[in-house]
């Protein structure tokens, strides 16, 4: 379980980018935090791994503060998936499937078979493990991301806008594969996005965010799509609810 109590980030330029927020995202389950472009949706999904640190109240996973942990090791025991994956482009996929595990140690029989098993599970064949990521698709690279954060097994999983840059079937794909990956491993999965379809579509919880990551709305995706709570909320999803209907 993820649990944010009242966290609050002004930068340093006194920019308020959280204010006052507050959520506990339930184990095993996918909660989607909705927003356009500076409403805070990444800064909150930092705290999570101490990539940013609030100014105010605290973060904590099953109980523990975050701030009471080493950024370093707390890092390597949660995955995080960002835009453009990220990739070594001097490695392997192979071998960057396995970066988190060459940090903490030697890289085992073992590990190598489990990265090859998670090239599998996320829709990749064999032959890519020894290319580069030059020459992999956008939508290959992504999910080579998700195999990268899903190397050191984490029950947290961060997703910032991972699908965005890719093109609307490739990442309606991936969206699908999203799926089925999580039915099968049962993450706690903390995912950010701005396209409304793909946070219905993914999110058990979805919260819609305004500037500072006020919530406008908290619900089922489809509570917001049928039941927005007001006008910012209904602006927000109303292309999403033209197609619905």
């Amino acid at each position: 379980m993820i649990r944010f109590e009242h966290v609050e980030k002004t930068f340093p330029d006194g920019t308020r980018a959280v204010e006052d927020f507050s959520l506990e995202v339930p184990s095993h389950t996918t909660t989607v935090l909705l927003g356009s472009s500076g409403c805070g949706k990444t800064t909150l999904l930092q705290m999570v791994n101490r990539m940013v640190d609030p100014t105010g109240g605290r973060v904590l996973i099953e109980g523990r503060d975050v701030a009471s942990l080493d950024p370093v090791k707390l890092r390597r025991g949660i995955g995080y998936v960002m835009q453009n994956a990220g990739l070594l482009p001097h490695r392997t996929v192979l071998d960057n499937v396995l970066t988190v595990p060459r940090l903490t140690g030697r890289i085992s029989r073992q590990d190598r078979d489990h990265a090859h098993e998670l090239l599998e599970l996320v829709g990749l064949p064999a032959a890519v493990a020894s290319r580069y990521p030059s020459q992999l698709s956008g939508g290959q690279r992504q999910r080579v991301g998700v195999a990268r954060a899903l190397a050191p097994d984490p029950d947290v999983l961060l997703m910032d806008e991972p699908f965005s840059a890719v093109d609307p079937v490739v990442r309606a794909d991936l969206q699908a594969e999203m799926l089925r990956i999580q039915r099968e491993l049962s993450k706690t999965v903390l995912f950010v996005t701005h396209d409304v379809d793909e946070a219905v579509l993914l999110g058990d919880e979805v919260l819609v965010l305004r500037e500072g990551a006020r919530v406008a709305q908290h619900g089922t995706g489809e509570d917001i799509l049928l039941r927005p709570a007001d006008d910012f909320v209904r602006s927000f999803v109303g292309g999403a609810r033209r197609e619905l209907h």
